[in-house]
C-alpha cells in the first residue's frame, strides 16, 4: 500500500492546536456547502488538548453533529466513559451547541443497542471529518487486533454501529465501512512507540493491524 501523508509536530501542543485549525476549516467548507457536518472523534487522553482548541473556534456548531469513533459500555458517571470526556473538553464554550449522538444510551447491553443507533447514524453518513486514534497494539476504534468478531466489524455490508468485543469493558463501536465513509481522515498519535507501532502497521492485514484499514486515505499527525 502507498503509505500514508505523515505531518510531525515540534510537540504536543502545536499539534492540537494545528490539527484543531485544520478540522474547523474542513467542517466549515462542507458547512458552506451543505449546511450540515459531521465530526467523528476518538476517546483517550490524546486528542483532549486539540478537542479544547476546537471547542473555542468559530463555526456554526448547532449544524454540526458529534460522535465518537466508539464508547465503552459504561454509565456516563464512570471514570472510563469517553462521553464524560468529551463533555469536559470539546462540547463545551461555543461547540456546546453542537448536536451530539451519545453511542451510550443506558440499555442493558451494547448489543441491545446497537441496532437503534445504526439506523440513526446513516442520516450522518457519510462522516464529513474522521478522527481516529491508535493503540500500541495497532487497534483504532473499538477495532482490536484478532479479537472475536473482527471480521463482522470490518465486513463491507456491516451496519455503521455495532457491540465489540476485545476490550476490558463492552464496548459500542462505528464499523470499518462508517469510519471509511469519512470525506477527510486524520489520525493523531503521540510517543515513539505509537510511531513504531504506525510504521509496523503500514502494509500489515487489517486482522493483526485494524489501524491499517485508514491509513491509505489518512493523514497522520505526530508529535514527541
Amino acid at each position: 500500500m502507498s503509505h500514508p501523508e505523515i505531518v510531525t509536530y515540534p510537540d504536543r501542543e502545536m499539534m492540537a492546536l494545528s490539527l484543531a485549525d485544520r478540522i474547523a476549516t474542513e467542517l466549515r467548507q462542507n458547512l458552506d456547502a451543505i449546511g450540515a457536518t459531521s465530526l467523528c472523534v476518538p476517546g483517550g487522553s490524546t486528542p483532549a488538548a486539540m478537542f479544547r482548541a476546537l471547542s473555542d473556534l468559530p463555526l456554526d456548531w448547532g449544524n454540526v453533529t458529534v460522535f465518537l469513533n466508539d464508547e465503552r459500555w459504561v454509565d456516563w458517571d464512570h471514570p472510563r466513559s469517553n462521553s464524560a470526556m468529551l463533555r469536559q473538553t470539546l462540547l463545551t464554550g461555543p461547540a456546546e451547541a453542537a448536536q451530539y449522538l451519545d453511542l451510550y444510551t443506558g440499555a442493558a447491553t451494547p448489543e441491545v443497542a446497537a441496532p437503534d443507533l445504526a439506523e440513526k447514524m446513516q442520516a450522518h453518513l457519510p462522516i464529513t471529518v474522521l478522527v481516529l486514534g491508535m493503540g500500541d497494539d495497532m487497534h483504532t476504534a473499538s477495532l482490536f487486533p484478532n479479537a472475536p468478531g473482527l471480521d463482522r466489524l470490518m465486513a463491507h455490508d456491516a451496519p455503521a454501529v455495532m457491540a465489540a468485543g476485545g476490550g476490558a469493558e463492552p464496548r459500542i463501536t462505528l464499523t470499518a465501512p462508517a469510519l471509511q465513509s469519512a470525506l477527510h481522515t486524520h489520525i493523531m498519535i503521540a510517543g515513539a512507540e505509537k510511531r513504531a507501532a504506525l510504521d509496523t502497521a503500514i502494509g500489515a492485514d487489517p486482522a493483526d493491524a485494524p489501524i491499517s484499514l485508514f491509513l491509505r486515505d489518512a493523514t497522520v499527525h505526530y508529535a514527541e
